[in-house]
């Protein structure tokens, strides 16, 4: 009865979580005990899908009108999704072990966490991109870019496309290209925090790659900083590249 009672907890823990409502220390705890326990681990990957299958079902545009918070969240766990296996192997038995860059970068276009698109058209353009960059035309998708970033000034806009552009070139082993993309990204003044972890994020696994560790690290420390969505997981790999 106890146990029951526990494992419904826990569960009420991770729709907290997925709402956006817990504290960072309860988080941290959530954690704790997520990375024990494989099934419940499951649980918060499947909550996650089904909430964002919810999410759609109610409304196009509810992703997009998600609290700051909860998109944060939302995005924690869609890391989770991505990473588990890489945490499964720092955390085991509390002891850092080796970890391996993003073997890919998935393309998808991004909202602020606000759920703003910073000009109307732009989701339409990074559809047009990734489409191309899916179909095997990478040329087509980095001209497409280019294109765009010569008739826009807005930063987030451009912060975007060279995110993309980044992503494209990372996910055909175009590494170096990559950085050249990531790094002209990091110093575009935007107020957008979250898309400058997400960039950081990407740019210490593009060093990692290229085996460039002290740039890595210093990359992945900035995505820490930033103390958001991917903040935990490039914890994560610092500990285990100081090793």
């Amino acid at each position: 009865m106890i146990e029951s009672i526990t494992k419904k907890d826990l569960e009420n823990k991770i729709d907290e979580y997925l709402e956006g409502n817990l504290t960072p220390d309860q988080i941290d705890e959530l954690w704790v005990e997520l990375i024990q326990d494989e099934y419940y681990m499951d649980y918060l990957k499947t909550a996650a899908s089904l909430k964002g299958l919810a999410d759609k079902k109610n409304s196009p545009a509810t992703l997009f009108t998600l609290t700051g918070m909860k998109q944060v969240y939302l995005t924690a766990a869609v890391l989770i999704m991505s990473a588990v296996l890489v945490l499964y192997t720092l955390y085991d038995q509390g002891t850092p072990a080796s970890v391996e860059p993003l073997a890919t970068i998935e393309l998808d276009y991004y909202r602020s966490a606000d759920g703003t698109v910073t000009e109307n058209n732009l989701s339409d353009i990074l559809m047009s991109v990734i489409s191309a960059a899916n179909s095997g035309d990478t040329d087509a998708a980095i001209s497409i870019i280019n294109s765009e970033l010569e008739s826009t000034s807005d930063p987030a806009v451009q912060h975007e496309l060279m995110i993309t552009a980044g992503s494209i070139l990372y996910n055909i082993g175009q590494y170096d290209q990559a950085l050249a993309w990531f790094e002209n990204a990091s110093v575009i003044d935007t107020p957008d925090m979250q898309m400058k972890e997400r960039n950081y994020w990407y740019l210490g696994n593009t060093y990692f790659q290229l085996n460039m560790i002290t740039e890595a690290k210093y990359a992945l420390e900035n995505a820490y900083e930033l103390n958001g969505a991917y903040s935990r997981i490039a914890e994560s790999y610092l500990r285990a590249l100081s090793d």
